[in-house]
């Protein structure tokens, strides 16, 4: 029988906003970057976030996925 290693993976990190994926989404550099979590599944540049993730995008199109309801309200 083999058995699953179920032993988190300790990471130090220096900040936190290291730790949330960044996109670019068709932005252009210096573009300010927002902060948001997903309501729905979404796929970004062939990768795939469930709902509750929590993504940098740029602004324009964090607007964008917030007018088709892909941001979760907080």
């Amino acid at each position: 029988m083999t058995t699953k290693n179920t032993t988190a993976k300790s990471t130090v990190s220096g900040s936190a906003s290291s730790d949330i994926p960044t996109t670019s989404a068709a932005g252009r550099p210096g573009t300010p970057m927002e902060t948001i979590t997903l309501a729905n599944h979404l796929n970004i540049e062939g990768r795939s976030y469930l709902p509750g993730a929590t993504i940098r995008v740029p602004a324009d199109y964090a607007r964008r996925l917030r007018l088709s309801g892909y941001v979760a309200r907080t």
